[in-house]
């Protein structure tokens, strides 16, 4: 049974369904837009592959007053490589590709510069060393698939592969692409959308047709705390710094122009297949993404990762220390972000995620999220066009996900970690 979900605000009205088990759900959601700031979201779980909450609404694009509908869709940024991730995975459990081979079987070229001996999963848990590109790139070089593989194919690694990790905040979606366009024959959005988006019925893009393009939102960047600058945020603001080149350096994506006009919202960034930080979704399509990874690997009778895949894509495969890039402890399995508890970390580090240790998924700049969680069986998906601080989570999507595991009967949370 489910509950029709209604309200008048500010910022637009709010639409949906929930089942009655999960009303904390609907309040936290309606709380966002009281308390917090939310301008335009969606939120959606899913328990047993059964959907129980979908709820969305506000403004989508704030200059014209457009509502957030409900199939409105918003860059989800870095929770696009959620989406990469899985299709590897894919790939791996039809045996097409190894997880432990070295990439230059599948991609020779890649092994230039001091990179020959990189293996698969060193670029899914962020241990390449390419976390980003150093040679100036020409104009809109974020649409070209061409120029970016073959910069990234020159590229010297920052650190000996391996060693450490250091996020590939950009030039994720271009190592692992690859990859997938290599061993499947087709290019990254098309793999996506045959082996994944279309036999789930999910609206999630990487690489959105034209036609869909007025369904789109319009992100707010967070303004800069000045008075609170994370490590990462310090250091993105020095030129030629690792942290500017992983952001900066794309050709255009990152940047804002005279006009505030976003590389990274324009239709020609929407058309692109940019893997790590151009994904079109809604909460709908995240956690319709996830579903299969909560249920086993496998929903409707259709198997997406067999159970060993499944299981070292929860598992933690590069942590400790200091993340090159993000200059923050972060725990990574294959592909996907682990819970992350980084409240007595050092001065202006801020970002944390609280999930139950089973849970891998992954967020984006500025708070969107979907994860799955294969012991509560249970998908999330969350997605705003207010972004908040930092590189993880803000106080409006954890307060979602807390609500989630508290109409699940967890009881707190201890190290980062929900606990039944």
């Amino acid at each position: 049974m489910s509950i029709p979900f209604s309200c008048s605000l500010e910022s637009g009205s709010l639409s949906g369904s929930y089942d009655p088990k999960f009303e904390r759900v609907a309040e936290a959601f309606e709380n966002n837009y009281r308390d917090r700031n939310e301008l335009g979201a969606s939120v959606c779980v899913t328990l047993n592959g059964e959907t129980v909450v979908d709820l969305w609404g506000g403004t989508a694009r704030a200059q014209s007053g457009e509502p957030w509908n409900s199939d409105t869709l918003s860059v989800v940024w870095s929770s696009t490589k959620g989406a990469v991730s899985f299709c590897a995975h894919v790939l791996a459990s039809r045996g097409d590709l190894d997880l432990d081979a070295l990439v230059t079987d599948y991609w020779p070229e890649y092994g230039q510069n001091g990179k020959a001996a990189t293996t698969v999963k060193m670029l899914l848990s962020h241990q390449s060393g390419v976390c980003a590109v150093s040679e100036p790139l020409p104009a809109n070089a974020y649409a070209d698939w061409n120029v970016m593989v073959h910069a990234i194919e020159k590229q010297r690694p920052f650190f000996e592969p391996g060693t450490t990790h250091g996020y590939q905040a950009l030039t994720y979606g271009w190592l692992v692409g690859e990859l997938i366009r290599r061993v499947s024959g087709q290019s990254l959005g098309t793999f996506f959308r045959q082996a994944i988006a279309d036999p789930l019925g999910i609206d999630f893009w990487i690489g959105l047709p034209a036609a869909d393009e007025t369904r789109t939102a319009r992100l707010i960047l967070p303004e800069p705390d000045l008075d609170n600058m994370s490590p990462f945020m310090a250091a993105m603001i020095k030129p030629g710094s690792l942290q500017a080149l992983a952001l900066g350096n794309s050709g255009g994506y990152m940047d804002y122009g005279p006009e505030k006009v976003r590389g990274f919202d324009t239709p020609t960034a929407h058309a692109a297949e940019i893997g790590a930080a151009g994904g079109l979704t809604h909460g709908r399509g995240m956690a319709g993404m996830y579903a299969p990874l909560a249920c086993g690997g496998s929903l409707n009778g259709v198997e997406y990762v067999s159970p060993d895949i499944l299981a070292r894509m929860g598992a933690v495969a590069s942590a400790g220390g200091r993340d090159m890039t993000l200059l923050a402890p972060m725990r990574f399995s294959l592909g996907f972000f682990k819970a992350m508890d980084n409240r007595r970390a050092p001065p202006g580090v801020q970002d944390s995620l609280f999930l139950p240790e089973a849970a891998f998924g992954h967020p984006g700049y500025g708070g969107s999220i979907g994860f799955a969680d294969p012991e509560a069986r249970i998908s999330f998906g969350y997605t705003m066009n207010r972004m908040g601080q930092g590189m993880l989570l803000n106080e409006r999507g954890q307060s979602l996900i807390d609500a989630v595991y508290q109409s699940l009967g967890y009881r707190s949370r201890d190290s980062g970690n929900w606990l039944k």
